[in-house]
Order: C-alpha cells, then structure tokens, then sequence
C-alpha cells in the first residue's frame, strides 16, 4: 500500500526530501528525505520507490474524498461493522474483492484501486493479509483512518492462546528469544535534572556523538514536556506532565560533539520541587524513529513572499514553547483538514534567502518552506487559501538523509527539476561554508520555461560571487530568445556538466518527480558513478 493512500497525485518521487505538491505528484513519502516526488522525502539512491501511475480523468484525491462522502456502501456490508478472522481476510485477494488490515482495522479497499496514484498492483501487494507494515515504508505518515474511514470493515479477530513453555535445554530453560532487542542498557541515552529557586533544568545524556542529521525537538505546553532527541535512526523520548507550573519559554542548548542536551525552564513562582513531573506516555523510550508515530504543532503562517509566477516562500513561526531545527536534508509533513478528510504533505524547508545563513540557531523559531501552488490541486490551494495569522500543522523533522556522505567531497553536483531544487538549496549553502575540502559545486536545473525557474536571481548572485559555486539552466520549451541549455535529462549533458577532476572526491545529489529522478540516476550509474556517490531526494 505503499503507495496505498498516497493521497494524492504527486509528481515526486516517494519518500522524498524534496517536495512538491500537485495534481501530478502525491506527495507521499516513505521514510526519506525530501520526499519520493520531492516533496520531500528521501531514499538511497538504489531504491527505485513506489512507482506512480496515471489515474483516469475524475480519480483525483478530491474526486476520491467527494466519492467516499457520496453515501454509497464501500464496504458491501451496509453499514454494518464485523469481526474479521484470518481465514475471512484471505478470502478477499482480488482485484473485484480487496481487503487488507492495517493496525488491527480491516478496510475494503476495493473502491480504491482506480484513484490510488501508485496503481492497483501497490495494492494487491497487501490484498488478503496485514499491510502495516507495506504501508509504513512508503507513508506512515498518512492518515489512513480518514481517507479510508467509508471502507472500514471491521477489526480483526483476536485469538488467544496460551503461550507454550519450551523445553529445557542441556544448560537448563532456554531464555526466550527476542526478535527486536532492546538496545544495550548501557548504550541508551539517560536523563536527569537539577534546579533553582528559579529554574529546572533537564539534562539528556545520548552517550555518543549527536549526529549531523541528529536533532532536539521541544514542545512545551499546558505544563507538559515532550522532547524528542534523534540519533540516527533511533528516537529517544521524554515526556513528562511537570510538577509545578512553568514559563511558557524555554532554552535548549546541544552539545553535538559531547552527545549532551539541557533543557532549561523557569519556573512561574520561586521553591523546590520533590519532583521533575509525571511520566506520561512513550516517557523515557529509545525507539527506531520510524516506529515513533508523527507529532504535530500548530505553527502560525507570519508572511507568504512570491517566487515566482507560482510559487511562495511560506514562513511559519513555532508556538511558544517550541524548540525545533530542522537539520539539512530533511523534511517536514503539514497537514490540514480539507472537506473532512486529513491530508498529509512533505515539504523541505529552506532559508529565508540563499544569502542567508544556513546554520539557523536552535532557538529558531520560524519555518520556511518554497511551495508552488496547482490550481487544481487539493493541498496547495488550501495553503494558498490562508490568511496571515493562519495555523498549520507541523510535524518533527523526517528523512533518512545525512550529511556524512559529503565527508572529504571535494566536487558536489545537484541536479534539480522543479520544485526539487528546495533540497538542493540549503545544500548549497552547506558546500560553500565548507571551505576546507570543497572546491565546487555545481548546480543543473531542470524547468519548463524561464519564469518556472526558482531564486533565479540569487542563483546568478551567489555564482557571480564566489568561483566556488556554478549554476545552468535547462528548460524544456523555451522562448524564442532563450540561449542557454534545452532539452531534457541525457547522456551527453551530464557527461559535460560532471567533471571528475584527478585527485577528486564527488557526491551527486537528484530531486524531481519520479521519472525524472529515476531516469537521472541510471545515466549516472552507466557514467560510473557509484551507490555511495549518489543519492536520490524522492520528490
């Protein structure tokens, strides 16, 4: 499913870190950075992602969401809710009688298959069986209750048995095996705390180094602390309704290299606490971040600064209390209710400008994020709708994407179409802070026309400032008076564009819709370029 509810059309590529949103592009990611169709998410550059199909003219998101509200019976049960054993569920593993279970939930999904982007045979994958886990590679993000919630069947059966001992072996009773150990007592990061009249303090231990791709995310509010610390793939997590009243503010500091974090709170009146707080759920957890569900602020919309003819620079400032910076290379979902159904989209956040400083504060408290609006799609004319002062659903940063790769690159090339380019800009910036072992960059864009072409100016700008960095252009129908390149991504382009100079270390970086992406990194392969020197942004 796994595509199953890519919500909607996308011309990204699934889990993609660089993102988009459109009629032609669900933006609906796996677990990578800027998305499969960029919007952002991302995946290593050998996965090949969910593959998109074109639906038929009236099979749109809005088409499924105003069908699935038509008070037809999609379940072929009239209304009725049944328990669902596994021997029923098998039955159902036709294209004309699909059932599949998610989390527990039983869904005919039947109905589905002619507006699902990634095509039936996405679905069939999942056709009788359990498809959490299908439908958690690709969009775990995805509110599947609310797109699917016309076509519940019922929940599945549970069957209790008792649990039988095993048999001794020559040492004694075997221990029992554990499919997913925990992690090593000694290597979970640990929390405690100390005060002031004043303050508390919360200090977080992640006993190892805190990744380039690691980040803090804190979220105060109601007297209730939720911090999340990412490692890697792992999520540690506190979460604790605090003792006493506090101040709405607080401070986060990280020590990347020592592996330590400390939260500092003010306390709204002068004394000791006995205690930190009360746990609450996940409290003190060390999980795989996939398996974290998603959590969602509401961020207020401050200012929307055209692009271009289609595209905004939408800046969202975090609620008091929150603390969250968003490392390079990742992105974030925003999710609104649109005509009573959920609808979930990834987004790369970029700087306010290129000129601007790509190593943010950890106290900052905006978000801006490039999105070119469809007329005729579902998402972006809702974001297109607000007004300042407006709030949006945020979640926590998301993606697979590390800067670690770019250790020792000395040549790093970006390959952008569209909107895929969001990815590549804080890219751009991280190369040229990096004065010690990067000697170029170079960026090729891909658009239809002049004027789709994003931060045009500041492109030319910081090319004509600093011989460290290049930018061309290629549009696909250009005007009469266009002189630079046209066409479409081949051989023979990237053959010029990429120069592997003796002695150098290059990493190659795509983002654009599906085929464009996928296309782009068979050329690189038959070019000679490596797994470990190219990675895809599914956008």
């Amino acid at each position: 499913m796994y595509a199953l509810l890519s919500l909607v059309p996308k011309g990204f590529l699934p889990n993609w870190g660089c993102l988009r949103s459109g009629n032609n592009m669900l933006n609906i990611p796996t677990q990578a950075f800027p998305a499969p169709g960029s919007q952002q998410r991302v995946a290593p550059s050998g996965q090949s992602g969910r593959n998109k199909v074109a639906l038929k003219p009236g099979h749109s998101l809005m088409d499924w969401i105003r069908f699935s509200k038509s008070g037809k019976d999609l379940t072929g049960l009239r209304g009725r809710l049944i328990e669902v054993t596994k021997e029923e569920l098998q039955k159902h593993n036709t294209r004309d009688d699909c059932w599949t279970c998610i989390r527990g939930m039983v869904y005919n999904v039947t109905p589905y298959m002619d507006y699902h982007p990634g095509g039936e045979e996405e679905l069939m994958k999942a056709a009788g069986m359990d498809g959490t886990d299908l439908f958690d590679q690709v969009h775990r993000w995805v509110n599947y209750e609310s797109m699917l919630k016309e076509c519940l069947v019922g929940r599945m059966a549970t069957i209790t048995t008792k649990a039988a001992m095993p048999p001794p072996s020559a040492m004694g009773l075997a221990p029992p095996q554990l499919l997913a150990p925990p992690p090593d007592k000694d290597s979970r990061p640990r929390y405690d705390w100390f005060q002031t009249d004043v303050a508390v303090h919360l200090v977080v231990y992640a006993k190892r180094k805190i990744p380039s791709s690691g980040c803090t995310i804190v979220d105060l509010k109601g007297g209730v602390l939720r911090l999340e610390v990412l490692l890697g793939k792992m999520s540690y997590m506190i979460h604790l309704s605090l003792a006493d009243e506090v101040e709405g503010n607080l401070e986060a500091n990280t020590g990347f290299s020592v592996g330590k974090i400390q939260i500092s709170i003010r306390k709204q009146a002068k004394g000791k606490w006995t205690s930190l707080g009360q746990p609450l759920e996940s409290h003190n957890t060390f999980l795989r971040k996939k398996d974290r569900a998603l959590y969602y602020r509401d961020c207020v919309l401050v200012s929307k600064t055209e692009v271009n003819h289609n595209s905004h620079v939408f800046r969202l400032q975090l609620p008091r209390g929150t603390v969250m910076h968003v490392p390079v290379g990742k992105h974030v979902y925003l999710k609104a209710l649109i005509k009573d159904t959920e609808v979930v989209r990834p987004y790369t956040p970029v700087d306010q400008s290129l000129a601007a400083a790509s190593h943010n504060s950890s106290q900052e408290s905006d978000l801006y994020l490039m999105i070119k609006v469809y007329p005729d799609g579902v998402f972006t004319p809702h974001l297109s709708s607000l007004h300042i002062g407006d709030c949006v659903s945020i979640s926590g940063p998301e993606g697979t994407f590390s800067l670690r790769p770019l250790h020792d690159v000395t040549h790093l090339y970006l390959l952008a179409a569209g909107t895929g380019f969001t990815p590549m800009a804080r890219l751009i910036q991280q190369a040229l802070q990096d004065t010690d072992t990067m000697r170029k960059t170079k960026l090729l864009c891909f658009n239809r026309r002049e004027e789709d072409i994003l931060w045009r100016c500041e492109l030319d700008d910081l090319a004509a400032n600093t011989d460290r960095f290049q930018v061309e252009y290629v549009l696909s129908d250009p005007c009469d008076s266009w002189s630079g390149r046209t066409g479409r991504v081949e051989e023979s382009m990237l053959e010029e564009f990429l120069t592997r100079p003796e002695g150098s270390k290059c990493y190659v970086c795509v983002c654009g819709p599906t085929a464009f992406t996928e296309i782009t990194i068979g050329l690189l392969k038959q070019q000679g370029f490596s797994e470990e020197e190219l990675h895809a942004f599914q956008g």
